[in-house]
């Protein structure tokens, strides 16, 4: 029984024993047949991508097998995004195809119109266009009647800003600054919203743009101070109230402030209208990376979707923000004690 038993045991562990000898001897052929047959697979590209170039017999060039791979490359996504986000001399308009802007160079200055700059000459356009025809409308009607259509819009933003911006932030004689509140709200208004219609371009999304704006703030600001505090006033101004031992730190500190403040509102418009449009843009090229039509219905559509309306209000939301901020700055240059101490004994009596 027990010889049974042991042949049994040996009948089942001998064939095991023979496959694994078997896997183990075959495994160096195995290797050694795979790395010859590597061999020409590796050195195909090599002779693929050779920068040979060639020419023809009129001595022009002619595309080299590895120029005609790199050209055949595809674009990534993040470079596809930066192209949409970033300034460029081309207009395009795909698939219809693209506009060369002209190159422009004073000296050493670059001044080429690119693709932002058509965007606020077309944003200038508009609001030319806008404000004579609310003008107009205005003009037709009566003082009893109330304006309507364009009019009737243009007539509530102006007072939006005229009394909630304006006012409530300048104070006495905000009416001097009203003007470029106004512009700079719709012009950076209009900007943005053309950034979300079809081969536009969001100006705003470029610093040099946010930037200006801000020094055109700063400026407006430093006048308005020295007009209405004087020399004396604008440097007593700086030491913000202080015992003068306290001044070698506190002046400092207000000219740093001076120049912090433009800075903040160049990044703040810049960062946001940027930040939307590469938002968009990733959720929807994550359905091209996974190659996937359940991701492109179930994320990156609805989820663009979200964000472009969100982006309309954003829109609205950053030109009030920079008009708000703009009328806030003014009124803490041009501020001083005696109309403070007026308007208190004023609304102490009443």
């Amino acid at each position: 029984m027990r010889v049974k038993a042991n042949s049994k045991i040996l009948a089942l562990i001998v064939p095991v024993l023979l496959s694994l000898n078997s896997l183990v001897c075959a495994n160096p052929a195995q290797e050694d047949m795979s790395a010859h047959e590597s061999l020409p697979a590796a050195a195909a590209p090599a002779e693929v991508h050779a920068p040979v170039e060639v020419h023809n017999a009129a001595g022009t060039h002619v595309e080299t097998a590895h120029e005609s791979a790199v050209e055949g490359h595809e674009e990534k996504a993040g470079d596809v995004i930066m192209h949409h986000v970033q300034d460029s001399n081309v207009l395009a308009f795909e698939p219809f195809g693209e506009i060369e802007l002209p190159h422009l160079q004073l000296g050493s200055l670059d001044i080429s119109i690119t693709k932002h700059v058509v965007m606020m000459w077309v944003a200038a356009v508009i609001l030319i266009l806008v404000g004579a025809a609310a003008g107009a409308g205005v003009k037709k009607i009566s003082v009893k009647q109330a304006p309507s259509g364009i009019a009737n819009v243009m007539e509530a933003l102006v007072d939006f800003i005229r009394l909630d911006v304006a006012k409530s932030n300048i104070g006495h004689g905000y009416e001097k600054h009203l003007p470029y509140l106004i512009s700079v709200f719709f012009f950076i208004l209009v900007c943005n919203l053309l950034g979300l219609i079809p081969y536009g371009a969001t100006a705003t999304g470029n610093i040099n743009v946010t930037l200006a704006l801000s020094i055109f703030t700063f400026f407006i600001t430093q006048v308005a101070a020295f007009k209405e505090l004087g020399v004396g006033g604008y440097v007593k101004h700086l030491t913000a109230g202080t015992h003068w031992s306290l001044w070698i730190i506190m002046i400092p500190i207000e000219i740093i402030g001076q120049f912090t403040k433009p800075v903040a509102l160049t990044i703040r418009l810049f960062a946001n209208m940027t930040a939307g449009h590469i938002i968009i843009l990733s959720l929807i090229f994550i359905s091209f990376i996974l190659e996937s039509y359940i991701v492109a219905a179930a994320v990156s559509v609805p989820f663009a979707i979200f964000i472009y309306l969100l982006e309309i209000f954003v829109a609205f939301l950053q030109a009030f923000v920079f008009t708000m901020l703009s009328a806030l700055f003014i009124g803490l240059a041009t501020a001083h004690e005696s109309h403070d101490s007026h308007e208190l004994e004023a609304s102490g009596h009443h």
